[in-house]
């Protein structure tokens, strides 16, 4: 009797923890700093406050403070779709923002879909879809473990960085039209805009914000981590003297609507919108784990019109520090403290304005990538006697007009060996590299590698330029910087960790990007992404 009733027992207990659901967070929070390089996190320690987002997570999360981006060129659709994929362009197919279709010779931007019409907006803005994105995202995978149970919703100014994030089927994804001043869809997720997105839109945010002229959050004074207010390396907003304080953006923004992305506004637009998604689709209170990646775009965006060293810089993330410690206090307010999940990554960091480094004696030169085409040309011309047998340098890579060649029956292994020969005398030019040989090129292995990484054989150049440090494309009018290159100032990204099964602590393991989606596949407990190649980052997930 007693053996039964052990017997009995043994099998209640079974049954129960086999019944026992796989623990997940309410919510899962990918946050995408746009440009935000790795060492902003201790620049601007000291001024970060108390309770803001930035300190937070360093102290009640765990921070890889050795992340890196292991492709080039590090751009930002390519570095959202990393984050979320586990994987790298040769394999996910967003090869840079805009590509070379190397069949047609046409020029891609990798969320253009004709296919589709925008919903909120009549503007070629709403043409737009994930169609391109070969491989699945962690969204994906979330969706598909939960039989679509979950909801996922990708919001940004941009339209890349809300669409290849949020993956193939979300809930939905959103992001800012620089014409109607609203946030739009495509119909690839849906007819119409839902309610919230509607009453969100009602509320002209944009135009609030924009009214008040952007001054310093503190006393200008007190910004030491910065150079001088006025120099020569910083942009100017439409109708502007000078490139200092305060700068009246209400008037530039009656005809030019996108002027909110260039101020730390278009950081509180998309934080706002990103609360309106939560509450709009009850985001963490179903009973399957969501998903919300959100990109806050405005860093990078001014990253580029004045330059790591400006005070606008350092005046963004002082704020976007405090909104972002806002953010994570409704988050405990909603789901409560520890039942949701937050990573804070960025899709590429940024080089230092090149004036600005030439002023303080450091190299640094523009690279004229345009001069450096047409110069090849022409000895391409001389030597084969056809015009434009190069179409484009898009991504650093020599992109052959391969339809030329054909039609004119052109021998395109003697064209690329000369075309080799003449860049390989470029004196800005540390490397040139021919990918379908590069076993053969002496070039030092990291960067060997990231060039394979960032190799799709058709949406890429098959030769790749690599510049010397601080050297890179310009187009800025000699004002503020850019970014694309294999350098840590472009590759070194911040990744903390905070939250639901999150333990405080660092590491300086070198990790990459590619890491994080299946990281975030461990902790849930789910298929990784099927193009991933990444590894979970084991000091996280224990």
């Amino acid at each position: 009797m007693k053996r039964s009733l052990l017997s009995i027992l043994f099998l209640i207990i079974a049954f129960a923890a086999f019944a026992q659901p796989v623990k997940r967070p309410k919510l899962v929070v990918g946050l995408v700093i746009d440009q935000m390089r790795w060492d902003y996190l201790y620049r601007y320690y000291d001024r970060y406050e108390a309770t803001g987002g930035f300190k937070r997570m360093l102290n009640e999360g765990f921070s890889c403070e050795n992340t890196f981006i292991n492709y080039i060129p590090s751009y930002t659709a390519i570095g959202h779709t990393t984050v979320f994929t586990g994987s790298v362009p040769a394999l996910h197919g967003i090869a840079g923002n805009n590509w070379i279709d190397q069949a047609s010779g046409k020029n891609v931007y990798c969320t253009d879909d004709s296919t589709v019409q925008g919903v909120g907006s009549n503007s070629s803005a709403g043409k737009m879809s994930p169609r391109n994105l070969l491989a699945t995202t962690i969204t994906d995978e979330l969706r598909l473990a939960t039989n679509f149970q979950s909801k996922v919703i990708g919001v940004s100014l941009k339209d890349r960085a809300s669409i290849l994030p949020a993956g193939h089927n979300p809930t939905g994804a959103f992001w800012f039209d620089d014409v109607n001043g609203d946030f739009i869809t495509s119909t690839w997720y849906m007819n119409e805009l839902p309610k919230w997105v509607k009453d969100f839109n009602a509320k002209d945010e944009p135009g609030r914000l924009t009214a008040t002229p952007w001054t310093t959050l503190y006393p200008i004074n007190t910004y030491k981590q910065s150079t001088a207010d006025d120099v020569k390396w910083e942009g100017k907003f439409k109708g502007e003297t000078t490139t200092a304080f305060p700068h009246h953006l209400k008037d530039v923004y009656k005809t030019d609507k996108d002027v909110i992305r260039s101020s730390p506004y278009g950081n509180t637009l998309t934080l706002d919108f990103a609360k309106a998604a939560i509450e709009g689709n009850n985001l963490g209170g179903g009973t399957a784990t969501d998903f919300l990646t959100i990109n806050c775009a405005s860093t990078d965006y001014v990253g580029h019109k004045y330059g790591p060293n400006s005070i606008e810089i350092e005046d963004v993330y002082l704020r976007l520090d405090r909104e972002l410690g806002a953010f994570y206090k409704y988050l405990d307010q909603k789901l409560g403290k520890g039942n949701y999940l937050v990573f804070l990554t960025a899709d590429h960091g940024a080089a230092h304005a090149i004036n600005f480094m030439k002023e303080y004696k450091m190299p640094a030169e523009f690279l004229e990538l345009k001069k450096i085409t047409t110069s090849l040309n022409d000895a391409l011309k001389a030597q084969f006697g056809a015009e434009k047998i190069v179409l484009s340098n898009t991504n650093y890579q020599i992109n052959f007009n391969k339809k030329v060649i054909k039609e004119q029956k052109l021998d395109y292994d003697a064209i690329k060996k000369a075309s080799l020969k003449f860049l390989k005398d470029v004196p800005e030019l540390q490397f040139v590299i021919d990918v379908e040989n590069i076993g053969a090129e002496p070039v030092p292995e990291v960067v060997k590698q990231m060039t394979i990484n960032g190799y799709n054989n058709k949406r890429s150049g098959t030769i790749q330029l690599i510049p010397y440090p601080a050297w890179f494309e310009g187009g800025y009018g000699g004002t503020g910087t850019t970014h694309g290159t294999w350098n840590p100032h472009d590759t070194h990204i911040p990744l903390v960790w905070m939250g639901w099964g999150i333990k405080p602590g660092k590491s300086n393991r070198e990790v990459y990007m590619t890491d994080i989606a299946p990281t975030v596949a461990a902790l849930l407990r789910i298929q990784m992404p099927n193009g991933a190649i990444g590894k979970p980052i084991t000091e996280v997930t224990q």
